[in-house]
């Protein structure tokens, strides 16, 4: 049997809460440890010889609704993460890109992330994509209205994804962690073919060396997208 090539990945990282209420901690600390996954996954992601683009889902539409205090702590991380982390882009020649709907976030948050954008928009080893305020139906509407907004009809599939915020490749391989085990409106359109894996593993404790194991366990999956 021949392995499958993965050139883009996506994770739903899940389980930040729960790990840090397992330890009697306030659920900041399990985002922050989970920030640091973040970290040691991209890295892994940059070295592996096949993977083109990791895309994490980091908030979604609807994070919004959780407590005002833990959303603002978020948006702090988030920009403290990509401050900390643009030499470790450089340093890997990792390209950031974010999609979702930015326009909610604070006027100094968006420029951190334009910045971070411009500034790594020419490395090549791999582009992490952040989904930042981001849900799989809002982008589909989007990019319909664009097209419709375009004088377009007869819409086929290539004119709907070439709209997409996420013009890459169709997702290859897709890990949730925590044990939940539903796509909850992330790249709906991409994941059309996509392999599933969903690992009882809590985000802040995920490695690498899991994700080895995914990959090898992807690698050996059937993929017929329709056919015998």
């Amino acid at each position: 049997m021949s392995k499958h090539i993965l050139k883009h990945l996506a994770i739903i990282m899940d389980g930040n809460g729960r790990w840090a209420k397992k330890r009697g901690l306030n659920r900041t600390k399990g985002h922050e440890q989970g920030a640091e996954i973040i970290r040691e996954i991209t890295r892994y992601c940059a070295k592996y010889p096949t993977i083109e683009t990791a895309t994490f889902y980091a908030f979604s539409t609807e994070n919004w609704k959780r407590p005002k205090l833990e959303v603002e702590f978020l948006m702090k991380m988030l920009d403290k993460y990509l401050k900390d982390e643009l030499a470790t882009y450089q340093e890997h020649n990792i390209r950031f890109q974010a999609i979702g709907d930015l326009t909610s976030f604070s006027k100094s948050l968006q420029k951190r992330i334009k910045e971070t954008e411009e500034l790594t928009k020419n490395n090549t080893s791999l582009t992490q994509v952040l989904a930042l305020n981001y849900g799989g139906r809002a982008e589909i509407t989007y990019a319909v209205n664009t097209l419709i907004e375009q004088g377009k009809s007869h819409l086929t599939e290539e004119d709907i994804s070439s709209a997409l915020q996420t013009p890459y490749s169709d997702i290859d391989l897709l890990i949730r962690t925590s044990g939940e085990e539903r796509v909850s409106n992330f790249l709906l359109w991409q994941l059309s073919y996509a392999e599933l894996y969903f690992t009882p593993t809590l985000w802040p404790d995920f490695t690498a060396k899991e994700m080895r194991e995914i990959i090898e366990n992807y690698e050996q999956r059937s993929r017929r997208f329709g056919g015998i």
